[in-house]
């Protein structure tokens, strides 16, 4: 009897303890609800940053390209066996200096012939002219011998152009490449022979966003800086695309650097800032109150205490402070820190407000 009472005992107390752990599960939340009239919304903690406008050197920020002032790949005009070599890999030459010769003997002989039969000519013609001015012969017999003399000084024009072109020369002052050819090789007209390079000065290749085409010109100061190298260096533009690209919405801009010492090498890869003019009343916020969309950029502002979701138009940024051109006036305050947490309407809780002189 003891023992039946005693699992009659267990079996009560077992079945309170899971009808208080149901009531606590399904009623607890329903009778919270009942009693404070709803949920508690939590606040969201958060940064803020109040809005000025701010004295602003504006600068673009762009990469480019180091390209040579001059570039070309060296060609013989004709084909035919190399014969001499006369430049030194790596060397600087003058342009019009003699960097290698093709076979030239076959023409170098039609040569001689020709010049040979001129000189003849040119005798027939002096004595044809004594007997014309004698009236001993007529103007027509006169007139072929002056024929022949002008036309074989014709072919030797021709010839000595088509000679010319046996004997490769550098079109400009510059530093010769490696070379692609041995003397005894056959060369032809689309054989490369070695690269030829005029690297002082350089050029400097960017672009810059279209939006701003018209605060960059000729005569423009550019700094720029070297990947892998400490130095600042000056350029000037000199050159600008007199279209704005429409698949990049960007503009094409060319400066020069003198490269006097031949440090910057072509090909190289640069960072160029160009100093556009100062903004006196611009408005610049922390690059982390920025949220990058599909659409634009948005940021969220305080209002009421609750987040309110606003899209803004971007300009130029710097490592901590991006200028916003539309979207936000003076005075307005914006959630700085904490943003991953917020959504529209969120109730905030607002730790600490930074203005623009704190944060510059």
């Amino acid at each position: 009897m003891n023992k039946t009472l005693k699992t009659i005992l267990i079996l009560v107390a077992v079945t309170a303890v899971g009808y208080f752990v149901y009531k606590q599960f399904t009623s607890g939340p329903a009778e919270a609800t009942a009693k404070t009239g709803g949920p508690i919304a939590q606040k969201v903690s958060v940064d803020a940053y109040v809005v000025s406008p701010t004295a602003y050197q504006n600068k673009i920020t762009t990469t480019g390209t180091v390209i040579p002032n001059e570039d070309v790949e060296l060609r013989s005009e004709i084909a035919g066996r190399v014969t001499g070599i006369n430049f030194e890999e790596g060397s600087r030459v003058r342009q019009g200096q003699l960097l290698l010769t093709v076979n030239d003997a076959e023409m170098r002989a039609q040569l001689q012939k020709l010049e040979s039969n001129r000189k003849l000519y040119e005798d027939m013609e002096k004595r044809q002219r004594t007997l014309l001015e004698k009236e001993y012969i007529s103007e027509q017999e006169y007139d072929q011998v002056s024929n022949q003399l002008a036309t074989a000084t014709a072919d030797i024009q021709a010839l000595k152009a088509s000679l010319a072109k046996a004997y490769v020369r550098a079109p400009f002052d510059g530093v010769i490449g490696l070379r692609q050819v041995s003397e005894g090789s056959y060369v032809s007209a689309t054989t490369p022979i070695a690269r030829l390079v005029d690297i002082s000065p350089v050029k400097i290749d960017f672009a810059i966003p279209g939006r701003y085409s018209q605060e960059v010109h000729e005569g423009d100061q550019i700094t720029f800086t070297v990947e892998g190298s400490p130095e600042t260096y000056q350029a000037k533009v000199y050159a600008i695309q007199p279209n704005i690209d429409p698949t990049t919405r960007t503009l094409q801009v060319r400066a020069l650097f003198d490269n006097k010492n031949e440090e910057v090498r072509p090909g190289a890869f640069v960072k160029v800032s160009i100093t556009l003019k100062d903004v006196d009343d611009a408005i610049l916020i922390p690059t982390e109150a920025i949220i990058p969309e599909a659409t634009g950029h948005k940021v969220f502002l305080v209002k009421g205490g609750k987040a309110v979701p606003q899209m803004v138009k971007i300009g130029q940024r710097s490592e901590t402070m991006i200028q916003i051109m539309e979207g936000i006036t003076p005075g307005d305050t914006l959630i700085q820190a904490g943003i991953l947490q917020v959504r529209p309407g969120s109730d905030l809780s607002i730790r600490k407000v930074k203005t623009a002189e704190e944060a510059l």
